[in-house]
């Protein structure tokens, strides 16, 4: 047969029959050898890696598909690891106010505002598994419908969620914070409702942005935004003397100034088919796309919520402004270094999904080998400059000398915590990428909440071992989740996932019913 284009994919594997023209005219009606599938690795040349027999064979497969995951993983970390230094470098310009001030924001950045982050990111996530794999099928049109669903998704459920921010100081004061701490991170709370709003149109725009592969333009934005908010920061703290309003000011600023670029950028047509305007196929299928989006958000808040605990169980030992200030301070590393393992998780989503939605299932899964070896590398390199410096890096953070003591004491849970980290979230990645939302939400209730927490207060209020002891309890559900979803990867059909991909494509308008046939 005449071949117009070398084209392998599994959706036109029984079309060798068709006459050339035929062939042709169906490759292009359905986004074959489009300007997708010149966008990423596996083109319309490219075929499934072949099974791995021997160390030579890895030794290969793992050279290539590190160039293709770190390309992608390399921005993502960046991206990453800038936009959560925003909010970090406010936490370390509020602890020299004082220990109340850097208490407030620390409780309005876990609790609050990282209860509104985890639903808000994790509804947002939902973009990962329907864009990846549809973008890897070659059905790019969808990519815009999905992002618009997701912003009015993501905006009704920012309205709602501004009633948490306006309502913190007494939401605080009911789960036991202290007064002084309630008041001062209710009214910070209440300066931080427009983030909410940015949130609801960023974390679907990532991940619409990141599904095309299209990193660089992410880490750029992200990585000029960071200087300007730290310039603006130092300006209204250390010569204008603005307090916490002047904080909140720039913070939101910042991730505005964010939400705007990425949206002239894609506005301007750098996108292709994927943005095609504003449709109102956007309101279609909304509550289909809910359940998903909710899904998404279980699993990824059970996660989040899970370390913001840690922090609100701090303020109930004695000494609590204390042991919430220092505590801070570790989660902020512990964020600030997992923010490599966030990268690696975005870059394997994109990496499963469009392997999953190209029906290239031994790619899929050897693209998490490779990604979990090099995050543990990575975590382990990290925690040993962390455990070098434990008697230096406190003094960046707070002026007060016993809660840098409280740091240093904590530094090697801090060491341990990063290197388990850093797996995690590549595995939680593949579950994304390959659409398992729901099943892991499962898993990190009885993880998390049946086994990490009680264990986690047995130790520190039961046996007296304080901060330290509640972290530990913890830190074991997070080692159990890893183990049960290391088992699930292994015990993966992969086979059975990639031809998932397919159908989920289809039924989310990838590709109709009547081109199911043709396959």
């Amino acid at each position: 047969m005449e071949k117009d284009n070398d084209f392998t994919d599994p959706f036109l594997s029984s079309t060798e029959e068709l006459d050339p023209t035929t062939r042709k005219a169906l490759m292009e009606y359905l986004g074959v050898g489009s300007r997708a599938s010149s966008l990423v690795s596996f083109s319309s040349t490219a075929v499934d890696i072949p099974p791995i027999s021997n160390v030579g064979d890895f030794v290969r497969e793992f050279r290539i598909e590190s160039k293709k995951l770190w390309k992608l993983a390399g921005p993502a970390i960046f991206t990453s690891m800038s936009q959560y230094s925003l909010g970090a470098v406010t936490q370390v310009f509020a602890g020299h106010i004082s220990t109340i001030a850097l208490a407030a924001v620390s409780i309005e950045n876990s609790v609050i505002a990282g209860f509104s982050f985890g639903i808000m990111l994790g509804m947002g996530s939902a973009l990962e598994t329907l864009c990846g794999q549809a973008f890897g099928a070659g059905k790019v049109s969808m990519l815009g419908v999905y992002l618009q669903r997701s912003w009015v998704i993501l905006s009704v459920t920012a309205l709602f969620l501004s009633l948490l921010y306006i309502f913190a100081a007494p939401i605080l004061t009911f789960i036991g914070q202290t007064a002084a701490i309630s008041a001062a991170a209710g009214i910070f709370s209440i300066y931080m409702i427009p983030q909410i709003f940015a949130y609801a149109i960023n974390f679907p725009t990532a991940k619409f942005l990141q599904s095309q592969s299209k990193i660089m333009v992410m880490a750029g934005i992200s990585g000029v935004v960071l200087v300007i908010h730290s310039f603006f920061t130092w300006l209204v703290m250390s010569r204008l003397h603005w307090g916490l309003p002047g904080l909140a000011l720039v913070l939101n600023t910042s991730w505005w100034f964010i939400v705007v670029a990425q949206l002239v950028y894609i506005f301007s047509g750098t996108c292709g088919e994927a943005w095609s305007g504003f449709t109102w196929e956007a309101f279609h299928n909304l509550w289909g796309f809910v359940k998903l989006s909710l899904a998404s958000a279980v699993m990824l808040c059970l996660e989040i919520w899970y370390f913001m605990a840690l922090v609100l169980f701090a303020g109930y030992l004695k000494n609590a402004e204390v042991s919430v200030a220092a505590l801070s301070i570790c989660m902020n590393i512990l964020g600030w270094a997992a923010m490599v393992s966030v990268g690696t998780n975005a870059a394997v989503s994109v990496r499963v999904s469009n392997e999953l939605g190209a029906s290239h299932p031994r790619t899929a899964k050897f693209s998490l080998v490779v990604a979990v070896i090099s995050s543990t590398a990575i975590g382990m390199v990290i925690a040993a400059v962390l455990l070098f410096f434990r008697n230096e890096y406190p003094v960046l953070f707070v002026e007060d000398e016993v809660v840098r003591n409280v740091v240093r004491e904590l530094t090697p849970m801090l060491a341990f915590c990063i290197v388990i980290n850093n797996v995690q979230p590549v595995l939680s990645g593949v579950a994304v990428g390959a659409g398992w939302q729901a099943v892991v939400a499962y898993v990190n209730i009885a993880c998390y909440y049946l086994f990490g927490v009680p264990f986690g207060l047995l130790l520190g209020f039961k046996l007296e071992y304080g901060v330290m002891g509640i972290w530990w309890g913890m830190m074991t559900g997070t080692f159990v989740q890893s183990i049960v979803l290391t088992w699930m990867i292994c015990k993966t059909n992969w086979d059975k996932e990639a031809a998932m991909a397919e159908e989920r494509i289809r039924e989310w308008g990838g590709i109709p019913e009547k081109e199911s046939l043709l396959s």
